[in-house]
């Protein structure tokens, strides 16, 4: 379990970290990649799943030969996918507006949540072979999106800045 909380401070510092890349680095286009080009959901989720993705590259070397490895990297990446924005657009609901402290800490009870489920689905009775083929071919798919998403955003709340009413870099201020 202490390799879980040291994941959870490892994706939360790097996620951190990310959100502030693309500006250090004078508007990169690799970085951009990778890290927060604006002030969208969708970029928030983005430095979530790319701290989680090096995470696995990290735990890979420690879990990776454990039968349930991939369908818990899976559980762990979709909480993060679906859990930032149904927390966000949530509250938000009930608030009617942002609030900064809840933004921040929506961030790091999804990396906690998707630390926690992974570390469950992790240890539970062996999944058949074709879940961990599906969940391996899912991985792929979600990182494929990724990176299509983060070159061309889709027109969607999610992906708009709510700062410039654009979207990907063209969102950047």
């Amino acid at each position: 379990m202490n390799i879980f909380i040291i994941g959870i401070i490892f994706i939360s510092v790097v996620g951190t970290v990310l959100h502030f890349t693309y500006e250090w680095s004078n508007h990169n286009k690799t970085i951009a990649l990778f890290s927060a080009v604006n002030e969208s959901t969708w970029e928030h989720i983005k430095i979530a799943i790319t701290a989680y993705f090096l995470w696995m590259i990290v735990d890979g070397f420690i879990f990776g030969k454990m039968v349930n490895y991939f369908p818990a990297k899976l559980v762990g990446l979709v909480t993060i996918i679906l859990l930032i924005p149904l927390l966000f657009y949530g509250y938000k609901i009930i608030t009617k507006r942002s609030v900064l402290i809840i933004d921040i800490s929506i961030f790091y009870i999804a990396i906690t949540a998707a630390q926690m489920l992974s570390y469950l689905v992790l240890n539970m009775k062996d999944v058949q072979h074709i879940i961990i083929y599906i969940s391996i071919v899912l991985l792929f798919i979600l990182f494929g999106f990724y990176v299509l998403a983060t070159l061309m955003p889709p027109e969607n709340f999610i992906f708009k800045d709510p700062i410039t009413k654009k979207y990907g870099i063209k969102g950047h201020k």
